[in-house]
């Protein structure tokens, strides 16, 4: 298929200068991972000739508890599983609640207090959650991005997409606008730029081959890859089962996910404001750049999907900018 990628801005956006950042810590990190497993070898046979006793150990000196961290997640998956193995290493004890069905029970569960975080959405989705909500959940860790494009399962290229075709794109406010955003950018739609960062199919001011959009949850769209009446639908490329081998060079169209205009799809750990001081997140962002933790994800996403560090307080920014944006434009 043909695929195309939208081209970045001149010069290296943020998103671009954090992955190749964290690749480099990551090799540095499985460098020193080796000379520390030989210096823990060496520490253990020296250990074992000089101490043939147990000592009594003094209770002040003892290792303090483990922090306790309820994350409500997406569904089960390497990357959570190395997440949990990593921190447990880091005195942070982590519990995954798995929510696969609604992307609104992380957030309302959050609220609640049933859990201390959440880990599975985005800037654009949480801004509009909050405003719709009235909550006042922020990021405090950077996860991953996931790039996004359009896939057909008949056509090998946009340009013999045919007037009258049936697109299908999310359903909801956040991912919906960066579907219709991803389209005006290959080119076959316009949109009002007044819509923001949240337009609807209502502010498409353009549309020469009169496209059909066919609206549904973003975690069912790839299952409609292959029904006749669609002709090609955008979601991410990490959305599609291991079982469809769907990959980025299937798209017919890639979106830049690493580009500054991609900053509000940065996929974070949340939690509620007046907790957003816990040191529990420190220990989180070192876990995240743990080196288990990215070939995990690869894993679950077979490269589909990258972590990325960037700092909570600008993707705080970022949040309650959208927000900002939402409540003017409700």
């Amino acid at each position: 298929m043909t695929n195309t990628t939208q081209a970045p801005p001149e010069g290296q956006s943020d998103l671009r200068a954090s992955v190749e950042a964290g690749r480099k810590r990551r090799r540095t990190g499985v460098i020193v991972g080796a000379v520390i497993a030989v210096a823990a070898i060496v520490a253990a046979v020296v250990f074992a000739v000089i101490a043939f006793s147990p000592k009594p150990v003094d209770d002040a000196s003892a290792a303090a508890a483990p922090i306790q961290l309820t994350i409500a997640g997406a569904g089960e998956s390497a990357l959570n599983d190395a997440v949990k193995l990593v921190a447990a290493e880091k005195g942070l004890e982590v519990e995954w609640v798995n929510f696969t069905d609604d992307w609104t029970l992380p957030n309302t569960s959050l609220v609640s207090g049933e859990v201390d975080a959440n880990a599975f959405q985005h800037g654009a989705f949480l801004s509009a959650f909050n405003v719709e909500n009235d909550a006042d959940l922020v990021p405090v860790v950077s996860t991953v991005i996931v790039q996004w494009g359009i896939f057909s399962s008949t056509l090998t290229d946009l340009a013999d997409l045919a007037d009258g075709s049936r697109v299908v794109i999310p359903d909801d406010a956040s991912n919906g606008g960066r579907a219709l955003g991803i389209l005006q950018a290959a080119g076959l739609i316009e949109v009002d730029p007044e819509a923001g960062i949240f337009p609807t199919v209502d502010d498409i001011t353009s549309n020469p081959k009169n496209l059909e959009f066919v609206e549904i949850k973003a975690l069912t769209i790839p299952q409609q890859l292959d029904d006749p009446t669609i002709s090609a639908v955008v979601v991410g490329t990490s959305y599609f089962d291991p079982s469809q081998g769907i990959t980025a060079d299937d798209a017919l169209y890639l979106d830049d996910a690493l580009s500054d205009h991609s900053l509000p799809y940065v996929n974070f750990v949340a939690t509620r404001a007046d907790n957003a001081d816990s040191p529990a997140w420190e220990i989180l962002k070192e876990v995240y750049a743990d080196p288990r933790v990215a070939a995990a994800l690869d894993e679950d996403s077979h490269g589909a999907s990258v972590i990325v560090d960037i700092d909570p307080q600008r993707l705080q920014d970022k949040v309650a900018e959208l927000e900002d944006f939402a409540r003017a434009h409700s």
